[in-house]
């Protein structure tokens, strides 16, 4: 992880980086949104969205909460794959704005009409796109620009989802390719961190059998999936759809298997990017035996399985270690990552079982919980390194805190 770069300027440390404001507000969004959720789901709250409550709260986790880790995690690699200087300051809270005046605009979309909802939240998604490309164009770093292509895949399902949920009532396609945009981007950028983070860590500290590096197989295997996921977007029920998910759900595992996560068990920090890619195949496989028999296996088990798992879990792990690193920390998880590591997996588990067992509320409450006590979690143990410049070399929290008092005050 590079040392950030910052421009000096009259901002506030939050607006130095790009995972700072968007990881802090992404995990209070997402820890709060899912309280709301609940009562929602049952008749006791309301909004003031033209959304159905089951479609504000799939829009609100796609592109609410995980549009903005997104963000983050973009504006935070692309100075370091540019070597450029990152978005921060003005620009960056300009951002930071559209992505709230998104959320209060589908929140109220039944007082200012669908389009005007849809224009204002759009607008996000677009403005990172168009953030992110100028940054690597600029510094002619041609290669990265597929990274955008999920991106602007997910831009235009959020788009859509406004557009078929006037149209139909209920959105259907748009959430199918959300959901396909995610994991394509799980499947790209985790097989760059996943095996680059473990290698540096058994290196250091397990010498033996290491990631294998990327190759053509890793290749073949974002190719096949992202295929695989289209058709799914477009057919989900057909048979050759099923086969096909079930072959990329052993296509992941087996490429998962490459990457040496059996050695990492005593780093949480490394562990939990393992852990987290899981469920991608295990959200092909669900996902495939839903196809072939819905009947058996609920469809709800295989959206949560990437939803809950593969992207709270690969989004929370990331957030982790970036706001560790970025802030000048030790790359240590402690006490504080591994609860909100363990909370993130309960989640997922738990979701998954509900969608088999919908008549116990129990697991879905349980699950709720263990989501909200997550990212709420990040918030509270990470949320002030976000705020607070990064440490010195050589410097504790302590004299941080201490340093930010004496400026202030004296």
């Amino acid at each position: 992880m590079a040392v950030p770069r910052v421009r000096p300027g009259n901002y506030p440390a939050i607006l130095s980086y790009g995972f700072r404001p968007f990881f802090l507000l992404g995990a209070l969004y997402a820890g709060l949104t899912i309280l709301f959720w609940l009562p929602l789901l049952h008749g006791a709250l309301d909004t003031a969205s033209l959304f159905a409550p089951v479609d504000w709260h799939i829009h609100e986790m796609l592109f609410g909460y995980l549009a903005a880790v997104v963000a983050g995690f973009l504006l935070t690699a692309i100075p370091n794959w540019t070597g450029r200087l990152p978005v921060q300051g003005t620009p960056l809270l300009l951002l930071v704005l559209i992505w709230l005046a998104g959320r209060i605009a589908v929140f109220f979309s039944g007082a200012i009409g669908w389009l005007a909802a849809t224009m204002i939240d759009s607008s996000f998604l677009l403005a990172v796109v168009a953030a992110a490309m100028i940054e690597i164009v600029v510094g002619r770093n041609w290669g990265n620009l597929k990274v955008l292509v999920p991106v602007s895949v997910l831009f235009a399902a959020n788009f859509l989802f406004h557009v078929e949920a006037h149209a139909n009532g209920s959105s259907d396609i748009s959430r199918r390719l959300a959901i396909s945009a995610i994991v394509v981007l799980i499947v790209i950028i985790g097989g760059r961190i996943i095996p680059s983070f473990t290698r540096n860590w058994l290196v250091k500290f397990n010498p033996g059998r290491l990631p294998a590096p990327f190759s053509r197989f890793d290749v073949a295997i974002i190719m096949f999936t992202a295929l695989v996921l289209l058709g799914w977007t477009f057919v989900p029920s057909r048979t050759g759809t099923g086969l096909a998910l079930i072959v990329a759900a052993v296509l992941n595992a087996a490429r998962l298997a490459r990457w040496a996560g059996v050695r990492t068990f005593r780093d949480p920090l490394v562990l939990i990017l393992h852990l987290a890619y899981a469920f991608v195949p295990v959200g092909f496989m669900l996902t495939g035996l839903s196809a072939l028999a819905p009947d058996t296996v609920p469809l709800a088990a295989g959206l949560h399985a990437f939803g809950v798992g593969a992207a709270g879990s690969m989004t929370l792990s990331v957030m982790v270690r970036a706001t560790l690193g970025h802030t000048g920390r030790e790359l240590r998880a402690g006490v504080e990552g591994c609860v909100v590591f363990a909370m993130i997996l309960m989640a997922a588990v738990l979701r998954i079982c509900a969608a088999f067992h919908p008549e116990q509320l129990v697991l879905l409450y349980g699950s709720a919980g263990a989501w909200a006590i997550a990212f709420l979690g990040y918030a509270v143990f990470f949320g002030g390194m976000l705020a607070r410049p990064r440490l010195k070399p050589g410097e504790d929290e302590g004299r941080i805190v201490t340093r930010l008092f004496v400026t202030r005050h004296i």
